[in-house]
């Protein structure tokens, strides 16, 4: 059943009406006036009729005054367009104007065939013959002078097809084609801003929005430029068609000499052509004006006079310019050097206004400071209160490397993908990073504060590169030899014009922004149990999936407190197993709280449970887990070292004892180390807590893994034994 129809029992019943509650009147009655109106103001039922009246118009002939109203209104069109795309001040906000390009230059060929039909059959009459619109034009334009209009129609078809219209084509496509690939670097970007919390889903969503809007709009403009440089060809073919055709008809059927032929139709026709070409023309501006206006902000007129006379300088240059021309022998003065007194006053007044605004930008600023020096008891004590999570101060020539040459930031862009990575690799989002310059620092220094403690710090040169031996050996380049400020390692930073010469010789080579990027991921693997924090654990919990949620009501707090949680998060965190599969870890903890109360003995039992992932996140490039064990006789040491009972427990171990395991444990990681192996300490289930204890303390990023925690799955390959 159509929309708008609505059938009964009977056929007396029916009725045709609007959707929206519109007038109902029965199927073989005839509408009124008033109906019909309020039929007709319809939105989509005034385009269909609009649309359909300009088909018709190709079809059907019309008198010379209905042809005046068209072209009067397709005249009124053209300039309403332009007059929009110099007004908005983003091309999105004219987001219809292909379509209304459509529309307009169907309006135009329609009229311009129904002219052709008034030409032809009424041409020999006089110079009315097409209406008062086209005679007024072939009159004003042309003076009378067919030749003279001819050359003026040429002209404007000229400007219009091989300047305006090819040249907007031109930039459409190139719009369109950056468009469509610049689309997946905005999104990261997008995604990146949303992921470092400085938008929200909203925000996002509608960023996204815009941006395929954007993508759409210049796909659309790149195409209907082609209907402008068609109407331009259009135009052309019916002048020429009119001009032979009314030679033809005004001679051969009206009995008219071939001269007064030739002067009667031409100067009709190119009179036709005027009047058709002008608006044609006005749109080719609004296109070329609307593609040409991405990347700018505001309405035309701001803009330019913002960027064309908003340079005290060019304007003074121009007036000088104008001043030698006037100078020139034969060369009208008047003009000129009025000009350049116009061009001149703008500078001065210019030059003035930005020096007051400079002073007055001063002045508030030594007031402010004064205010504050003055009064600083005004400032809030919760102000002092705040303590950044993370922060890295900078020394003042690294601060290109926040602010990139081309507009591009380079440490906050790593920073946002490095917060992207760990929260994907650990199961937390680490807190905001805030980069501030310190002029106390020497200038290419940096420190990395975690809760404003010195947690790391090291040099770095902002038009330099850090170039390593992957083996431990100095580099043999020239340069500021200096240590890698992450791992201690020797390193050399050389000036970019060796850096080929170094990744030919096989060195590793960093750019400034990674050091410090590289040095602020360790810093923050090596304190991470310290940045979950409380309320970030309330976020985790808050956000788990429906189907924990039950199995978190009935642990939390009936069980454990969130506190206890937060403890058991961190002791997993500090040895770098990632809490991302947070339901795996409440059901670990659900199975052992009755029965055990340590947290560190919830975290071996947990640790259990996550075999599989802690085996793969230390299985090699070959895809096998590289062990070394230790011997039943440091086992049996440990073992008996353990002293207390129950979860009570604690390590009592000779110091010299607990020296031998230190020197062979660091011997048999380094010669692992020389043969490119990352291996993991195995030790049994009961003394691995403690073994860890003294392993942390001298070599923090080292593995120990107990053997119950490793999967049936896993490939193994021993490289060696304590």
């Amino acid at each position: 059943m159509r929309p708008g129809f609505s059938v009964g029992a009977n056929m007396s019943d029916a009725s045709i009406g609007k959707e929206n509650g519109g007038p109902k009147l029965p199927l073989g009655s005839i509408m009124s006036p008033k109906d019909l109106w309020a039929f007709v103001r319809r939105g989509d039922i005034a385009l269909a009729l609009g649309v359909l009246t300009i088909l018709v118009v190709l079809i059907v002939p019309l008198p010379p005054m209905v042809l005046d109203l068209l072209l009067a209104f397709s005249i009124i069109i053209s300039v309403l367009v332009l007059m929009t795309s110099l007004f908005i001040t983003a091309p999105l906000e004219f987001s219809s104007f292909p379509t209304v390009l459509l529309i307009a230059t169907m309006l135009r060929l329609s009229l311009n065939l129904a002219s052709t039909r008034l030409i032809l059959s009424n041409g020999h009459t006089g110079h009315g013959a097409a209406g008062q619109v086209i005679e007024a034009f072939g009159a004003f334009v042309m003076g009378g002078n067919f030749v003279i209009g001819l050359i003026v129609f040429v002209i404007l078809v000229v400007v219009n097809f091989v300047v305006i219209t090819k040249g907007s084509s031109r930039i459409a496509e190139v719009a369109a084609r950056f468009s469509l690939d610049a689309m997946p670097g905005k999104q990261m970007a997008i995604d990146a801003d949303l992921s470092a919390g400085l938008i929200d889903q909203d925000e996002a969503k509608e960023r996204r929005k815009a941006l395929e809007d954007e993508s759409a709009f210049f796909g659309a403009m790149d195409g209907a430029s082609k209907f402008v440089r068609g109407d331009a060809i259009a135009g052309i073919l019916i002048t020429f068609i009119n001009v032979v055709g009314g030679i033809i008809i005004g001679v051969a059927q009206n009995g008219m000499s071939f001269g007064d032929a030739a002067k009667a139709y031409t100067l009709l026709t190119v009179g036709d052509g005027l009047v058709t070409q002008i608006p044609a023309l006005v749109v080719s501006t609004a296109a070329g004006l609307l593609v040409s206006k991405a990347g700018v902000s505001g309405a035309a007129d701001k803009a330019l006079s913002k960027q064309l006379a908003g340079s005290a300088k060019a304007l003074g240059m121009s007036a000088f310019v104008m001043v030698v021309m006037a100078m020139l022998p034969g060369m009208p003065a008047l003009p000129f050097l009025g000009l350049a007194a116009i061009s001149g006053f703008l500078a001065m007044k210019l030059d003035r206004s930005q020096k007051q605004a400079e002073m007055q930008r001063a002045a508030q600023n030594m007031m402010e400071q004064a205010a504050a020096q003055s009064k600083p008891e005004d400032m809030p004590v919760q102000d002092a209160l705040k303590l950044d999570e993370l922060r890295i101060e900078i020394g003042y020539a690294l601060l290109p490397l926040v602010q990139g040459q081309n507009g591009e930031d380079k440490i906050t862009e790593q920073i946002k993908a490095l917060r992207r990575t760990l929260a994907a690799e650990m199961g937390f989002v680490l807190p905001s990073v805030r980069l501030v310059d310190n002029v106390q620092l020497e200038s290419n220094h940096y420190v990395i504060k975690m809760k404003e403690i010195d947690a790391g710090n090291g040099i770095v040169f902002p038009n330099q590169y850090m170039a390593m031996d992957p083996a431990g050996g100095q580099v043999q380049l020239p340069g500021a030899h200096l240590l890698e400020p992450t791992f201690g390692l020797p390193a050399t930073w050389i000036e970019e014009s060796l850096r080929d010469e170094a990744q030919l010789r096989g060195y590793t080579v960093v750019d400034p922004a990674t050091v410090i990027a590289t040095h602020l991921t360790e810093v923050i693997k090596n304190n991470m149990s310290e940045l979950l924090s409380y309320v970030e654990v309330q976020k985790l919990l808050k956000e788990l999936p429906k189907a924990h949620q039950d199995l978190l009501k009935e642990i939390v707090p009936a069980q454990i407190a969130t506190t206890g949680v937060q403890r058991i998060l961190q002791l997993l965190l500090a040895e770098r197993v990632s809490i991302r599969d947070l339901g795996t870890i409440l059901e670990a903890v659900a199975e052992v709280t009755g029965a055990l109360r340590d947290p560190r003995m919830i975290v071996e039992h947990i640790r259990s449970r996550l075999g599989r992932q802690i085996c793969a996140q230390h299985t090699g490039p070959t895809g096998q887990l590289a062990l070394i064990t230790m011997s039943p006789a440091w086992e049996d040491a440990f073992s008996s070292s353990l002293v207390g009972e129950g979860e009570v427990k604690h390590l009592a171990m000779q110091p010299s004892r607990l020296h031998d395991f230190v020197i062979a444990l660091r011997d048999r990681f380094e010669e692992a180390a020389r043969l490119g192996e990352m291996p993991v300490l195995v030790t049994s289930n009961a003394i691995r807590p403690y073994v860890r204890m003294i392993v942390e303390r001298f070599r923090p990023q080292t593995a120990v893994v107990a053997q119950g925690e490793i999967h049936p799955s896993a490939r193994l390959r021993t490289v060696g034994s304590i």
